[in-house]
């Protein structure tokens, strides 16, 4: 009777029936969470892509001059118009310009004609209720001194965060699960122009 009952067990160990099953139900949501991720991060970078292309905009917009007769233009004048561009971007980009956050951090630049290093750095202006940080008239690289960059040009730099917009939400009990909401990231954006003349 006892050889019975341990050939039972062996036969019941070498036989696969049902293995499929279960190996399928432990893989397919490993592939189906790897997919997600490809997708989610390739919708991410779409976003950095469409905001970077909305920086680099609002700062060529700063820079270019107006007209060939009309002297400087206003500093005012050049943040609204960085603004403008970044938002007729966005909005280009089917993005929400509404969803520009203020930059975790402004880059650090000096005044325009300022040796390196200076005392303290341009602030950032936006035109309300824009959050976008526009830095006119900054030196954004040096000829001479301890930081030789280049050949010593202004320009305007333009900086803001995007967040991200989709909510990812597992089931799970309790309802609802925030852990891996992808709203909480903000991607960011900045350009960097150099000063044109006509």
């Amino acid at each position: 009777m006892r050889k019975s009952g341990l050939r039972t067990w062996r036969d019941l160990a070498r036989n696969t029936r049902g293995a499929e099953i279960a190996e399928t139900a432990m893989i397919l949501p490993l592939l189906f969470m790897m997919i997600m991720a490809i997708f989610w991060f390739g919708q991410a970078f779409r976003y950095y892509g469409s905001i970077t292309h909305a920086a680099r905009q609002g700062a060529r917009a700063a820079v270019a001059p107006g007209c060939a007769t009309c002297g400087t233009t206003s500093t005012a004048a050049i943040v609204q118009n960085a603004t403008n561009a970044v938002n007729n971007a966005l909005s280009a980009a089917n993005l929400d310009p509404t969803q520009a956050v203020a930059p975790v951090t402004a880059p650090t630049l000096c005044a325009c004609g300022s040796a390196y290093p200076c005392g303290s750095a341009v602030s950032c202006q936006n035109a309300s209720p824009s959050k976008v940080c526009v830095q006119p008239n900054v030196q954004l690289s040096y000829s001479t001194g301890a930081q030789v960059t280049g050949a010593g040009t202004c320009g305007t730099s333009v900086s803001f965060g995007y967040k991200y917009p989709f909510h990812f939400t597992l089931p799970c009990y309790p309802q609802p699960c925030t852990s891996l909401d992808l709203q909480k990231i903000t991607l960011p954006a900045q350009a960097q122009m150099r000063e044109e003349t006509q």
